[in-house]
């Protein structure tokens, strides 16, 4: 389906839908516009972000394998679990 095709099809409902609908199409779009317009992280993030990956790419920072991860995992759910 192309956009022209999925935008036609939305005008349709659009033009018979009820209260409801529309409400639920306005919070859509506004979710949207809000999304596309604000970054998902701030720039301090992006920069803690590139600092903590050069670290684990050096060699400074502390890292696991998926076993290790695992295993950490299953051992952590056995601590918790009642006796």
């Amino acid at each position: 389906m192309t956009t022209l095709d999925l935008r036609t099809t939305v005008k349709e409902y659009v033009n018979t839908a009820d209260k409801r609908l529309l409400k639920m199409i306005k919070v859509l779009a506004e979710s949207y516009h809000e999304y596309d317009q604000d970054p998902a992280l701030s720039e301090e993030e992006y920069q803690r972000i590139d600092k903590r990956r050069e670290e684990h790419l050096s060699g400074r920072s502390e890292s696991f394998s998926w076993e290790e991860v695992k295993q950490n995992a299953r051992n952590a759910a056995g601590y918790f679990s009642p006796q």
